[in-house]
C-alpha cells in the first residue's frame, strides 16, 4: 500500500519547495535583454536583495551561480593570493569555503569548534588579539550550517571582531539563513555576504548573491584575485548586460521577483515568526523521538539549533531505511546526513515555502514511519509539534472562532 500519491513534499535543505506562485512567473516567454521590463526587475531586485541582507550603504550583486559560486565571488573580489583568512568551522560548510579560498591561493587557519557546537566569539576575539601583525586579512564564517544544523551568532560574532580591534573583513555565508531569519548586515558588522536562491528565497537553484559592504568594496580596489565573470566593477557597469557579466538569467529573475514580493507581502518578522515556530515544532517532535533511543539531536546546545533546518543523529536505525520509508509510503523526501552525519543521520527542513500543515505532515510521517518499522521511540512525536503549533495561537480569535462554530449549529 502507498500513500504517496499527491504531491511529493521536499523535506530537504535545498533545494526547497517551489511556490505555485513563484513557478507561474517563470512561465513567460523569454524578453530582449538590452531594454523593457527586465531592466526593471534587475533595478527592483538589487535593491530589494539590499534590504534582505540589511545594509543600505552596501551594494548587491546577482550571479547565475550557486551558493559556491557566490563564495568565490566573495573571496575572489576582496583578496589576493597569499593573503590569510580565519575560517571559522562549526560543521561542514565554512570549511568548504576555506577549501575554495586555498584552492585559489589563499592561506587558510581554521579555528574549529567541531560538528556539533556554534562558533565561539571569545575564541574568535583571543585569536585576532594574537594576530598583532595583523596577517588575517578576512574572517569566514555560516550562519546556518546546512549540514549540522548549528546556527551561529553573527552579532555576537560581528562584537568580538570589533572588540578585537581587528581590521580583518568579516564575511558570511547566509545560504541557508536568509528570508528565514533575522540577517542585519550593518548593524553586525559584516563586510561581505553571500546567499543563494533555492532556500528561504524559494527559487529554482541557479542564482548566487554578494552583498558588499563599504569596507569590502574598499578592499576590491586593490584585491588581485579579480575575474572578468566574478568582478563586482564590471558588474557596475552602465549596460544591462553587464549586471550578469552577458545574458541575464530571464526567468529565473521572474521567479526571484515574485519570491521577493511573497516575502515583503508576508511581511520579514512574519516569515522569522513563522520559521522560528516550526523550527520549535520539528525540535519538540525530535525530543519525544529521542527518549527511545533512536534518534538524538546533532546540535548539543538548544540555542544553537536553526530556525531553517534539524540534523537528527540515527542511533538505532539506518536513515536510509527511514527516508526510503518515508518517500515510497509519504512522498516525504527528508535530507540525507552528509558530512561528519554522512550514512549516519537524517536533515529535516523547515524553511521557505512551508506552512504548519507541512511540517505537520512531515513529522507525522516520521512518526508512523518509525512505528511501521518496529523502532523503539517516545510516543507523541506527532502530537507533540501539534501542541507546540497551537501555543501561540491568540486565545481571542480563538475563542472568536468557536463562538461562530457553536452558532453554527
Amino acid at each position: 500500500m502507498t500513500l504517496r500519491h499527491g504531491r511529493e513534499y521536499l523535506a530537504i535543505p535545498g533545494p526547497t519547495n517551489v511556490p505555485d506562485a513563484v513557478l507561474n512567473a517563470m512561465h513567460r516567454p523569454a524578453v530582449e535583454i538590452y531594454t523593457g521590463p527586465l531592466l526593471e526587475i534587475t533595478s527592483s531586485c538589487l535593491e530589494d536583495l539590499k534590504r534582505l541582507f540589511g545594509t543600505t550603504t552596501g551594494r548587491s550583486y546577482i550571479y547565475a551561480a550557486n551558493g559556491h559560486g557566490a563564495w568565490e565571488a566573495a573571496l575572489t573580489n576582496t583578496l589576493s593570493r597569499g593573503d590569510k583568512v580565519l575560517v571559522l568551522g562549526s560543521g561542514r560548510f565554512a570549511t568548504l569555503w576555506g577549501d575554495m579560498a586555498a584552492f585559489i591561493g589563499i592561506e587558510i587557519e581554521e579555528l574549529s569548534f567541531g560538528f556539533r557546537n556554534a562558533v565561539d566569539p571569545a575564541a574568535v576575539e583571543a585569536r585576532l588579539k594574537a594576530d598583532s601583525a595583523g596577517e588575517i586579512k578576512a574572517i569566514l564564517m555560516v550562519q546556518v550550517d546546512t549540514a549540522s544544523s548549528v546556527m551561529n551568532d553573527v552579532a555576537a560574532v560581528g562584537r568580538a571582531i570589533r572588540a578585537s580591534g581587528h581590521g580583518a573583513l568579516f564575511m558570511v555565508d547566509a545560504i541557508a539563513s536568509l528570508a528565514t531569519m533575522p540577517f542585519e548586515m550593518e548593524a553586525w558588522g559584516v563586510d561581505v555576504a553571500v546567499t543563494g536562491s533555492q532556500k528561504g528565497l524559494m527559487c529554482p537553484p541557479g542564482l548566487g548573491f554578494n552583498a558588499a559592504g563599504p569596507r569590502a568594496l574598499a578592499a576590491h580596489r586593490s584585491a588581485g584575485l579579480r575575474t572578468a565573470y566574478w568582478d563586482w566593477t564590471k558588474r557596475e557597469g552602465p549596460l544591462h548586460y553587464e549586471k550578469y557579466c552577458g545574458t541575464p538569467p530571464e526567468h529565473l529573475l521572474f521567479g526571484l521577483r515574485q519570491a521577493i514580493d511573497m516575502l515583503f507581502e508576508e511581511g520579514l518578522e512574519a516569515v522569522f515568526e513563522r520559521h522560528r515556530l516550526l523550527g520549535e515544532a520539528t525540535r519538540r517532535a525530535v525530543a519525544v523521538w529521542a527518549e527511545g533511543g533512536v534518534l538524538a539531536f546533532n546540535v548539543l546546545d538548544p540555542a544553537a539549533r536553526s530556525s531553517s533546518v534539524t540534523t537528527v543523529r540515527s542511533e538505532g536505525i539506518d536513515p536510509q531505511l527511514l527516508r526510503d520509508y518515508c518517500n515510497d509510503t509519504f512522498g516525504v523526501m527528508l535530507g540525507e546526513g552528509i558530512g561528519e552525519l554522512n550514512g549516519k543521520g537524517i536533515r529535516i527542513a523547515h524553511m521557505g515555502h512551508v506552512s504548519g500543515a507541512m511540517m505537520l505532515g512531515t513529522l507525522g510521517s516520521i512518526e508512523t514511519s518509525l512505528g511501521a518499522l518496529g523502532r523503539a521511540r517516545g510516543k507523541g512525536g506527532d502530537r507533540a509539534p501539534a501542541a507546540s503549533l497551537a501555543e501561540p495561537l491568540p486565545a481571542p480569535a480563538a475563542a472568536a472562532k468557536t463562538d461562530l462554530r457553536n452558532a453554527g449549529t
